[in-house]
């Protein structure tokens, strides 16, 4: 097998062998990102097992002595001068190194969104207990012990109402 095709099956197979598909689809909400994920995954296993079977194989040799003997050993010799002098180059990576950095500078700033968007999620939380506390307490509660919650809202009315504010 080719060096360039060997390093493609291994990137694969470490691929998927690093993807928490378990772990991702419990995150899916919707039927209809259940069916894309599972698409999804199901490509990966096509290209992968592709990759696999495809380009793990070294070529089989060539039998010249099966072809000298039922086409002629002139002709043979020819197409063997010919594919023994094709030199298939070597893939050099030029775009990685330039893309590199990049990607790095996203995944920092990935990092952050993440890191961000956690602790919103956890503000948001309290908030969700908090307005649950008190439509559990809303019927039987004063405006006195709402204000001692809300001090800004009673500083807003308490303000209005010294200004002659009724809201007409």
């Amino acid at each position: 097998m080719s060096g360039t095709g060997k390093k493609i099956v291994d990137v694969a197979f470490k691929a998927s062998r690093t993807i928490d598909w378990d772990g991702m689809a419990k995150l899916l909400v919707t039927e209809e990102a259940r069916k894309e994920f599972a698409t999804l995954r199901r490509a990966f296993d096509e290209v992968n097992s592709t990759l696999q079977t495809k380009f793990s194989q070294e070529p089989e040799p060539i039998d010249w002595e099966y072809y000298r003997r039922g086409i002629g050993s002139r002709l043979v010799d020819m197409y063997k001068e010919a594919y023994e002098s094709i030199s298939v180059p070597k893939y050099v990576d030029t775009v990685t190194p330039q893309y590199k950095p990049k990607f790095d500078a996203l995944l920092v700033e990935l990092k952050e969104a993440e890191e961000k968007s956690l602790k919103e999620s956890e503000r948001l939380e309290k908030e969700i207990v908090e307005v649950q506390e008190l439509k559990k307490k809303i019927s039987t509660m004063t405006a006195n012990e709402y204000f001692e919650k809300h001090p800004e809202l009673k500083k807003k009315f308490d303000d209005e109402i010294r200004n002659d504010y009724w809201g007409y």
